[in-house]
């Protein structure tokens, strides 16, 4: 049941789109559609048509008045030029640096109160008019006084309570919606949303977006791709950032690139490597990946800043998406199925020739297309309606994956339409997919493996070879409860046929216990793996003499 606090927020909500015109949108709700007509009799309608201001700035009005949260949603939709008319797109765009700023004599408060002294001790110079302004927090140029331009971030003053409240809303119709409809139960709404609550009040924090950037810029050291800029600890608190500022022109002005001799097709391959780079080779991949945060240097170099929102994925999430994707590639249709079978995103009982097909009807019509004839946003509405009829769920954490894939699609489409993702993709792929499981990588892991085997590797022996004295002497014990087992052991001693019954419960029972007790990097290298096995085999030999 919707709360008192969340209704008046609906009808907040709803008051706001009346106040910008956007009734259509109220009215376009299904319990309000038998009386949308009642619209074109109000003397309100016909009296405002001629002064209400173009869709587009209504809608980004709206957007933010609505807060943060509704701004965030905006910005999404700037980069999808393939969904929204050009007007509306570019209305929408300056959501991404534009939104109204607070007071710049409130930001020099907040900048003085969380850095425990005056802005003129502090910096040689602040610029109270911000830079930018973003829904989250605005920024202002500043220098140090060791003559380092910065810039300084400064949170918005009681933003937290903002997306509290809006957060509670969404809980709440998620939960709403998951207890009356299958679809939201197969979307697994509420982790969704619990997922998206995780993420932004991590924004929240500037000392853990500055421990993002430091790390992103780690990675990307060197690098004539990317860079990041350098963040200047003495002045970062929780609500305050000071980092290196950087000059470079927005991802979004392609005029500007061409006429620097900047290649678009450069441009646009460098983007999608540097995506892959950061989800497979580092784990940790910039999640907010909007043309405000992206800029680009005269010789062509990404500039990358605004780190709030960072993406991680497990290792088998990591695995299985780098073969979902080279087996898309490879239009292997039957191995993407398999793999989502045997990931867990579709039931087990699934028939694979039909998920097979139904994959291959939406798949092939999208290749050897360039990025200008295709857009993923539908693609993926088709891929999930597909998935749907196979009870397919939603993966919560994939879904910050997924929102910047369709930010590189939306600046792929901006820079260079013609770019062909399977071509650019697929090499890096296939490079990174040897590294797991070539030789080399098995080198890697046993390397990794080498230190704590070291450690335990004189307790592991004697373990070893009392287990295998005690199996020679008849004496091993094993003290693991087991109804099946016992059931299995009961019928064949009722059988005549005991000696192979008791050779094959044995090696399986013995080897049990010691990969139970033993880490799974232990049993890497062969020979220690090959001896330990042979010794158990001749030791259940024994045990089966001494049975009879």
């Amino acid at each position: 049941m919707v709360g008192y606090k969340d209704a008046l927020r609906l009808i907040h909500i709803n008051w706001v789109l009346l106040r910008h015109g956007l009734d259509e949108i109220i009215l376009a709700a299904h319990i309000f559609r038998p009386i949308r007509f009642f619209r074109f009799l109000s003397p309100f309608y016909w009296l405002s048509l001629g002064s209400r201001p173009d869709y587009g700035v209504r809608i980004r009005l709206a957007l933010e008045d609505l807060g943060p949260i509704f701004i965030k949603f905006g910005q999404v939709l700037s980069t999808r030029r393939d969904l929204l008319p050009d007007d509306i797109s570019d209305e929408l765009a300056k959501l991404q640096d534009q939104v109204p700023p607070f007071s710049g004599s409130h930001s020099r408060e907040i900048v003085e109160q969380a850095l425990g002294d005056s802005v003129t001790n502090l910096f040689a110079s602040f610029e109270e008019q911000p830079m930018a302004s973003a829904s989250v927090a605005q920024v202002h140029a500043a220098t140090l006084h060791d003559g380092r331009d910065v810039v300084v971030k400064v949170l918005r003053p009681g933003i937290g309570k903002i997306i509290r409240r809006d957060v509670d809303l969404l809980f709440t119709i998620a939960r709403l919606a998951q207890k009356y409809s299958a679809d939201a139960r197969r979307m697994r709404a509420v982790e969704v949303v619990q997922e998206y609550e995780k993420t932004i009040f991590d924004e929240l924090d500037l000392m853990r977006e500055s421990a993002n950037a430091s790390q992103l810029r780690r990675n990307w050291e060197g690098s004539e791709m990317l860079y990041v800029p350098d963040v200047y600890w003495d002045y970062c608190r929780d609500n305050v950032m000071v980092m290196e500022r950087v000059y470079g022109a927005r991802v979004s002005e392609v005029e500007s690139h061409k006429a620097k001799g900047i290649s678009m097709q450069m441009l646009g391959e460098r983007g999608v490597e540097i995506f892959f780079t950061q989800v497979f080779r580092d784990n940790f991949f910039h999640a907010d990946m909007h043309p405000g945060n992206i800029f680009v240097e005269d010789n062509g170099r990404y500039i990358s800043v605004d780190f709030g929102i960072m993406g991680t994925l497990t290792q088998d999430d990591q695995r299985y998406l780098a073969d979902n994707l080279l087996a898309f590639f490879n239009r292997d249709y039957r191995r993407v199925a398999e793999l989502h079978i045997e990931s867990g995103w579709i039931p087990q009982g699934t028939r694979v020739d039909e998920f097979e097909s139904a994959i291959r009807t939406v798949c092939e019509p999208i290749f050897n297309r360039p990025l200008s004839e295709i857009s993923f946003g539908h693609f993926l509405l088709k891929l999930f309606q597909t998935a749907r009829r196979f009870d397919m769920e939603v993966q919560p954490q994939l879904v910050l994956l997924q929102k910047t894939l369709l930010n590189i699609e939306g600046l792929g489409r901006t820079l260079y339409p013609q770019l062909d993702l399977w071509s650019t993709a697929k090499p890096f792929l296939e490079r990174w997919m040897k590294e797991q499981v070539g030789p080399k990588a098995l080198l890697k892991r046993v390397k990794e493996s080498l230190p704590g085997l070291s450690e335990q590797l004189p307790e592991m022996l004697p373990m070893a070879y009392r287990v295998l004295k005690d199996a020679e002497q008849g004496t091993l014990k094993l003290q693991w409860q087991s109804d099946q087992l016992q059931q299995i052991q009961e019928e064949i001693r009722r059988a005549n046929r005991r000696t192979l019954g008791a050779v094959t419960g044995g090696v399986l029972v013995i080897g049990s216990i010691l990969i139970a007790a033993f880490p799974p990097a232990w049993i890497a290298p062969a020979i220690i793996q090959t001896g330990m096995l042979g010794g158990i085999a001749a030791g259940a030999v024994v045990m089966v003499k001494s049975w009879w």
